[in-house]
């Protein structure tokens, strides 16, 4: 049994090679209990930390388990996320045997250029990492991936930063979106489908955005066929958009759409 919270497929696509039994995340309702020889959690890692989303479902969901693992995506620096996550679940009273990170392609619109990122994909070997997780998985291995010195300094770096991809502290201090609906829009809903938070309505043929519960995953963003959902300040290549080439489109929408008749 693997958890996964996915916005472009990567997570998604690792949870696939993981198990046969996958729970979208942003679909379990609060206060509910699982119980297998083996669960796991898949995540991408947001500013060197778990998405918000991911963190209440772990606050809210208890598990039942021999063996319990998470995998962590990330495509620059992970920023020491697998320790304060481990951290974090020793707190909660529910230690995580392996917990392992994996790089994977960046798609942190707007500081990364997708194009450029496709180009190193290669590089990072995915595919051969994520066999030799599998195989640690399988063995029930007992491992914390440890942060490099540079993960350190970099996260040390990356708090000091001015600025961070947080939309409602965003529009709280500066009265406004971190991004916004043009008037390309053409009201398809993919938004409204995508988003993991109900962030979104089609309102006179276009669609409308609401930033309270945003966690920043960009699903909106890349899926947006008419690329009519734009940053309000600069992004490296504002014309390059991303989804994992082993996942469609509609299988992101099947795993993020609201209110689905939850069965575990």
């Amino acid at each position: 049994m693997v958890f996964y919270f996915t916005a472009t497929g990567n997570c998604l696509y690792v949870a696939k090679e993981l198990d046969g039994k996958r729970i979208s995340i942003p679909q379990v309702p609060a206060g509910q209990h699982f119980k297998a020889s083996s669960i796991g959690i898949v995540c991408p890692i947001f500013g060197h930390d778990i998405p918000s989303n991911v963190r209440e479902f772990l606050q809210h969901t208890t598990f039942e388990t021999e063996y319990f693992y998470v995998i962590l995506t990330y495509g620059f620096c992970q920023g020491g996320a697998s320790t304060r996550l481990a951290a974090f679940l020793h707190e909660m009273g529910m230690d995580a045997q392996y917990i392992n990170v994996l790089k994977i392609v960046d798609n942190a619109l707007p500081a990364f250029d997708i194009e450029h990122e496709l180009a190193i994909d290669p590089e990072k070997k995915v595919d051969e990492h994520l066999a030799a997780i599998k195989a640690d998985i399988a063995a029930h291995k007992q491992f914390i991936a440890q942060p490099t010195a540079w993960d350190i300094e970099y996260h040390k770096k990356f708090l000091e930063a001015p600025f961070k991809l947080d939309p409602e502290e965003d529009f709280r201090k500066k009265g406004r979106a971190m991004y916004q609906v043009t008037d390309a829009c053409v009201g398809c809903g993919i938004c409204v489908k995508i988003c993991p938070r109900g962030c979104f309505v089609l309102s006179g043929g276009k669609a409308k955005q609401e930033m309270t519960h945003c966690v920043a995953c960009l699903a909106c963003i890349h899926a947006c066929p008419q690329r009519a959902i734009q940053f309000t300040f600069p992004e490296k290549n504002p014309n390059a958009r991303y989804r994992n080439s082993h996942v469609t489109l509609a299988e992101i929408i099947e795993a993020n759409r609201q209110n689905p008749g939850f069965q575990s």
